[in-house]
């Protein structure tokens, strides 16, 4: 788990009587539960509408589970505040990750929260093994971590996507090489592990 401060309250004990005092954002990073699902819900429907499982990108997702270990969240003193997943795909016959959705509250937006879950995001798959991120997002935000349109000239998506905002990022120099063809998600179905766990269920 890491922790950013990204504000600092002064001189509380001489504030004058009554005087509200903001409290300073106290941002956290962990890995999501399952008690976070509705308020992870209500915060992507407030970042992306009820359009959003409509997106190309979404159909990667559907039905499956993110990829072990990288399902993060942002707490603000316990309060969901930002959240990104990462998605299991083959990509041209490479094994890579899908990044999204990247979301944070408009209440926190401005504090560095995007990039903080980007980073432990990136940092994590480093460390688990995967050695290629596919994401579909806006090109000048995401090439700060190293993502770019070139790495993804060969790939396909399921459904109509602007190619510009159609990026990768290479964990391991090469792990993209003469990918080519169709994305398809590789992740495990969720009908599939709720089967499995009431057979141990019923076992026990």
């Amino acid at each position: 788990m890491t922790l950013l401060s990204n504000a600092v309250l002064s001189a509380v004990a001489a504030a004058p009587a009554g005087l509200a005092i903001s409290r300073a954002p106290e941002i956290r990073i962990s890995q999501e539960s399952p008690f976070d699902a509705a308020a992870r819900e209500a915060l992507l429907d407030e970042a992306f509408g009820p359009a959003r499982d409509a997106k190309t990108s979404a159909r990667l997702r559907e039905g499956r589970l993110p990829a072990e270990g990288l399902a993060l969240v942002a707490r603000d003193h316990g309060e969901l505040v930002g959240t990104l997943r990462c998605w299991p795909v083959q990509a041209g016959g490479h094994a890579a990750l899908l990044l999204g959705p990247l979301a944070v509250a408009k209440s926190h937006r401005s504090l560095g929260i995007g990039a903080k879950l980007m980073r432990e995001a990136l940092w994590r798959a480093a460390m688990l093994g995967h050695k290629a991120v596919l994401l579909v997002g806006d090109a000048p935000y995401y090439a700060r971590f190293g993502f770019e349109a070139s790495l993804t000239a060969g790939l396909d998506l399921p459904g109509p996507v602007d190619r510009a905002r159609f990026l990768a990022f290479e964990i391991e120099d090469g792990a993209l090489d003469g990918a080519k063809g169709m994305v398809i998600a590789t992740g495990e179905r969720r009908a599939l592990r709720r089967r499995a766990q009431q057979a141990l269920k019923q076992a026990a």
